[in-house]
């Protein structure tokens, strides 16, 4: 990682970057294609997202460094993963990865990837963070396979976790100790 955030790009490869307040039009819009994208791989649906308002997500990303969201741009915003650490004294010491995605025109090229080990390089640097959770469901064996050759492993499986236009998935909780 760069100081700014940022991981240093091979030739031809896209800048993963930490996002700023700046980008949260950028990243409302690329939530809304998620959701729609891939209805049972998120909890949230469109209408039903804390993250659907610009100010919301510059109200994440000014949680300074227990809060990021990290972004490949091209021609857009076209992929991001967010992670976020507990507020709770007890429980600071664990962080959390959500939001997980590539655009499909996007996908295959190690993006995911990038951006998964960006949000692990993130929480490692914290002091006390010694926990990084994931979840992940059915609907995403891709995602599934990368954060398992990332080290992940389960912890737990939720069947029934999600339901959407009459399909139901299973929520697999995975953890990746550090």
């Amino acid at each position: 990682m760069t100081p700014k955030g940022e991981t240093k790009p091979a030739d031809g490869e896209s800048l993963v970057r930490r996002l700023t307040e700046d980008d949260a039009s950028a990243y409302v819009d690329l939530r809304g294609r998620m959701l729609t994208d891939a209805p049972l791989a998120f909890g949230a649906s469109p209408g039903h997202d804390f993250m659907s308002s610009a100010d919301m997500v510059r109200e994440q990303i000014a949680r300074g460094d227990d809060s990021a969201i990290y972004g490949v741009f091209d021609q857009g915003l076209v992929a991001a993963i967010g992670v976020y650490r507990d507020d709770r004294p007890k429980t600071r010491h664990k962080m959390h990865v959500w939001g997980a995605y590539v655009t499909p025109t996007h996908r295959g090229r190690g993006l995911g990837r990038r951006l998964l080990a960006a949000a692990v390089e993130h929480a490692r640097a914290l002091p006390g963070v010694t926990i990084l959770h994931i979840s992940v469901t059915d609907a995403a064996p891709a995602a599934r396979h990368l954060y398992e050759r990332a080290g992940f492993e389960a912890w737990g499986s939720e069947p029934d976790a999600l339901r959407h236009e009459g399909r139901s998935v299973t929520e697999h909780h995975m953890v990746l100790r550090f």
